[in-house]
């Protein structure tokens, strides 16, 4: 097939292409390098199966394809709260231009939504007939309540226009690739341990997440778009661990030695984060098989290597 990846520079995006262009389907990659990197999609430049094109789809854009992924957006809070008017724009204005190509040429659609629109949950776990808890007018609502809107819009283009959709809602992933200075604990916790930086933990590190390696997200993607339901879909790891459990196993894995330091809570910083993953076993037959310690090292790895001398030189320094 001929397959369009909104955001697939970036960190999720490029692991989806490494998927489709193994599979041998034809890709187009669209990105805007807000947050994206070309070196993620290096590896399949020059083959005649695979498009890079820059682009903003806060714009609207024209190409034949048979199945969008739109995943376009910066999910992490540095990120989407240092331009809150664009980031709603790429989950509104993007994703009605994603949804009127997919409507023109009958193309497939699939929307990359978030455990975000939970907001900070009442119910725990989180199954899909949630409605959340989201403060409209928080500073994270720019990209919690842009995903509301944008799974409105998919749902309301799919029964008035008829576009076949598909919708996930992705809880915490990590994996190599993440960027270094994106604020999300598992990145930010990987990079000061290897710096030897006091490691972070906002508020008393009691609150939870539940953290899913990339790989076994893009399969739940993959399941979900080749499947006939239509969602939206948890995919994501039961298993929930408190941060301050995350910062102490980081910090065993990587430097026994350095501190730990906590800060402030973020304002409207979810306490507790666990998907209900029912649906995606019962339809897709899916749930995550790598284990947290596992994806953990590769992600280590994969940091050590981006940042190579400055780890040796804070290595130096302890």
């Amino acid at each position: 097939m001929r397959i369009l990846v909104t955001g697939g520079a970036g960190f999720l995006g490029s692991h989806l292409i490494d998927r489709l262009m193994i599979a041998g389907h034809d890709v187009i990659c669209l990105d805007n390098f807000y947050t994206g990197n070309k070196q993620n999609v290096l590896q399949w430049m020059g083959n005649p199966k695979f498009e890079l094109i820059r682009h903003d789809i806060t714009e609207p854009i024209r190409l034949e394809v048979d199945q969008i992924y739109h995943l376009a957006c910066p999910a992490s809070p540095i990120h989407y709260q240092y331009n809150p008017v664009k980031t709603i724009k790429t989950n509104v204005l993007g994703t009605m231009n994603m949804l009127g190509l997919a409507k023109r040429v009958k193309a497939r659609f699939f929307l990359a939504s978030t455990s975000e629109v939970y907001g900070d949950p009442e119910v725990h776990p989180q199954p899909e007939s949630y409605r959340g808890s989201v403060n409209t007018i928080g500073i994270r609502s720019c990209y919690d309540e842009g995903k509301r809107v944008a799974e409105t819009l998919a749902f309301d283009y799919h029964r008035q226009n008829e576009v076949d959709i598909r919708v996930v809602r992705i809880f915490n992933t990590y994996g190599p690739r993440m960027l270094e200075n994106d604020g999300r604990v598992v990145s930010n916790l990987i990079v000061q341990a290897l710096k030897g930086i006091p490691l972070t933990i906002y508020g008393d590190g009691s609150q939870t997440r539940s953290f899913c390696y990339a790989s076994d997200l893009i399969e739940g993607f993959i399941r979900l778009m080749n499947s006939d339901y239509v969602g939206p879909v948890n995919i994501g790891n039961p298993g929930e661990y408190t941060i301050l459990q995350l910062a102490k196993t980081i910090q065993d894995m990587v430097n026994p030695n350095v501190a730990l330091k906590f800060e402030p809570l973020p304002q409207d910083d979810p306490r507790r984060r666990k998907p209900d993953i029912t649906l995606a076993k019962q339809l897709l037959n899916w749930e995550p098989t790598v284990p947290l310690q596992e994806g953990l090292s590769r992600t280590i790895a994969d940091f050590r290597q981006r940042l190579g001398s400055e780890v040796v030189a804070s290595a130096v320094l302890r």
